[in-house]
């Protein structure tokens, strides 16, 4: 999930996500289901009134420095997951949290993590010289000495003396085009530059199916700043040692060696690389020259060529796995009047190295935001559903800690498309922290003509346990996009005040955007949830997969779940409108409210299927937006039906048609589950 400059997420209440971005932070909205009634403490006159008056009196609380004083203390020193380092983090958030006077919880978990123990990589000339690489970012030793080095979390060990052969971004495309040059990479070391969507894991994946010895990965963002790129190879998301439960204490837990662990992890060893590193071993590599899409790699100027060898490397690496504690930390805000309905905002506080960017940008955002609603507080405010501000632990090893509780500068948002109209609304009431009197919405939808919003389909942060498994409405908000200095030892507190953001402002204006994200959903009598934007783009879905179907392939499921859905979309649309009414007339609706709501809430659950994706992904429930098992896929959307185009291309026309057709059928009876939960159907 590279990453941006400032980073929130929100479902329905929750809100992430990654490419890591400078400020990351989400908000999700979670729907229980409860048996029995739960009557208004208190019914204001005027609600709207109130709320605007709220999120002025929020917005007028926004402090850079304050922001500024967070993100510096967050990243005094490195804090990976599971070292005495990150407690101190740990400490930091509970004690603000604490000293707001707001109720606070620290939960945690037993996971296995992954570490390094040593690394070493010489490159053998065929003049006899050889070169003995520095695998971490410093010159001085005393530095080095401070982070991590450079490490693919839950990589393998392994020793590897073999030639090495480039492959470009490491794509089956890539491997295709080395096929046809006449390059076997079979018993190499291969060379790969990070880039085109493909994840760690997906690169060491198709290099073990291409007979590699392992695999060296760099980032040609490190090109500038020296930096190396750290990362997880893991496949999957959570704890390994326990699917479908949380890691607690003296719990159940599966055997490294239980072929579901063992399956998530690589079979062959793999090290990221300096940009640096990298360029001297593709700078000795002979044979066929590289073909003419290759050749941007870097700029250079020089002729590359794709081996293998004549050079050769030596490669070692010795990790160790362990089993650690990991801590996720809370503070709640009680609803008045729901405080069984829960509003999540919620950030990862881990990092590889110092964390600047990824992820302390938006914990910084989320420590003011809690520091802006205490002061709302104090003036006697008190949301209608309850909030939860989260701050997850060890994600950068793979979602672990928000998925074992739950189990180009700009502005970028991806959602639930019932969400659409509820940021756009914020984005129009936040000052642009560059354009001098506009709003970041007219900045961004000045850039972005079309699709402004985009869907969270990938595996790319915590919002992928709420939405993908659980079916909880999400967004997932940041500013800025790729950042040169991801998951390096140079993503400080010094670079984002000297490159990223140097007045802070464009924090203040995440963290007021994602404040009043969450204030909309936790005091609005009626959830703004808009399913009509919903149909819209399962309509624009539909005809997008239309194209890539042959004629014997039926939409028919499709298009009439989706009519289905958009005629309870208007019923409930029409039900709002009654509702406001009878607001505006000061009767007592309460539990007409409270009926409509758990509705809106449940109606995303509708798109889960029990039986999940195929092929070892049950874990993914989403029938809408989760990824498909092939990165190289055209669609990132219905991942049942992506899955069935792509791996039937071995099966008979026959058999290939049926299994693209049992997914549409499958899609098709998640989406009139949607519309039966919105429209109040018990069947």
């Amino acid at each position: 999930m590279s990453p941006p400059l400032a980073k929130p997420t929100t479902t329905s209440i929750f809100f992430p996500s990654k490419p890591p971005p400078p400020l990351y932070t989400f908000l999700l909205l979670t729907a229980l289901c409860l048996l029995g009634f739960f009557y208004a403490l208190h019914h204001p006159q005027n609600p709207k009134a109130t709320l605007q008056h709220t999120s002025t009196l929020f917005l007028s609380y926004a402090s850079n420095s304050t922001i500024s004083s967070y993100l510096h203390s967050l990243t005094l020193h490195p804090h990976l997951a599971g070292t005495e380092p990150s407690l101190d983090t740990v400490n930091y958030v509970v004690s603000h949290f604490k000293s707001l006077k707001l109720e606070t919880h620290k939960k945690e978990y037993q996971v296995l993590l992954s570490y390094p123990v040593k690394s070493s990589l010489s490159a053998h000339f065929s003049n006899g010289s050889v070169v003995n690489f520095n695998m971490n970012e410093f010159v001085d030793s005393s530095e080095s000495e401070k982070v991590v080095a450079p490490y693919h979390a839950y990589s393998p060990s392994g020793t590897v003396h073999a030639k090495v052969a480039f492959v470009n971004y490491g794509r089956e495309v890539d491997y295709n085009t080395l096929a046809v040059l006449g390059v076997n990479v079979s018993g190499c070391v291969v060379l790969v530059r990070k880039g085109q969507g493909l994840s760690r894991g997906g690169v060491v994946k198709i290099a073990e199916s291409k007979g590699a010895l392992a695999v060296l990965l760099y980032a040609e963002e490190g090109r500038v700043t020296g930096g190396v790129e750290r990362g997880t190879v893991m496949r999957g998301v959570g704890d390994p040692l326990t699917p479908g439960w949380a890691g607690v204490e003296g719990g159940e837990r599966l055997g490294l060696e239980d072929s579901e662990v063992h399956g998530r992890f690589p079979k062959i060893p793999s090290m990221p690389l300096s940009f640096g590193n990298a360029d001297v071993i593709l700078g000795s590599l002979g044979g066929r020259t590289v073909p003419p899409e290759w050749r941007d790699s870097g700029g250079r100027s020089r002729v590359l060529r794709v081996g293998p060898g004549p050079a050769k490397v030596n490669f070692t690496y010795q990790g160790e796995k362990k089993l650690v504690t990991v801590h996720n930390v809370f503070a709640v805000i009680k609803g008045l009047e729901e405080p069984d309905r829960y509003v999540i905002l919620g950030n990862h506080r881990d990092a590889w190295t110092y964390g600047a960017v990824d992820p302390n940008s938006g914990t910084a955002a989320l420590l003011d935001i809690a520091r802006r609603y205490a002061r709302l507080m104090q003036k006697g405010w008190n949301p209608r559903r309850t909030i939860i501000l989260g701050s997850w632990d060890a994600e950068e090893f793979g979602m672990v800690g928000s998925t074992e509780w739950f189990k180009a500068l700009g502005f970028f948002a991806s959602a639930t498309p019932q969400l659409d109209n509820l940021i756009i609304e914020a984005t129009k009431k936040v000052k642009d922290p560059e354009a001098e009197g506009a709003t970041v919405y007219e900045k961004w939808a000045a850039r972005n003509q079309v699709n402004m919003i985009q869907r969270l389909s990938g595996v790319d942060s915590d919002f992928a346990p709420f939405l993908q498994h659980a079916g909880i409405p999400s967004i997932d908000i940041y500013y800025g996009r790729d950042f040169p200095v991801y998951h390096t030892a140079f993503d400080s507190y010094g670079w984002v005040q000297k490159y990223a953001d140097p007045q802070f402002h464009r924090h203040v204006a995440v963290a007021g955007i994602w404040g009043l994200l969450a204030l909309h959903l936790a005091d609005k009598s009626i959830l703004p949830f808009d399913y009509l934007s919903y149909v819209e783009q399962l309509q624009r879905h539909t005809g997008v997969l239309g194209k890539l179907l042959d004629r014997n392939v039926s939409l028919h499921p499709l298009i009439t779940s989706i009519q289905e859905l958009a005629s309870a979309a208007k019923e409930v649309e029409y039900e709002v409108k009654q509702l406001r009414e009878h607001e505006r007339r000061g009767d007592f609706i309460d539990l007409k409210l409270r009926a409509l709501n758990d509705r809106l809430m449940l109606a995303e659950r509708g798109f889960l299927d029990v039986e999940g994706l195929q092929g070892r992904r049950q874990w993914f429930k989403h029938l809408i937006y989760g990824p498909p098992s092939n990165y190289e896929s055209k669609l990132d959307f219905f991942p049942g039906i992506a899955d069935a185009l792509s791996q039937s291309t071995s099966k008979s026309q026959q058999d290939r048609q049926a299994a693209i057709q049992h997914e549409i059928w499958r899609v098709g009876r998640a989406i009139e589950r949607a519309a039966g939960a919105l429209k109040g159907n018990l069947t």
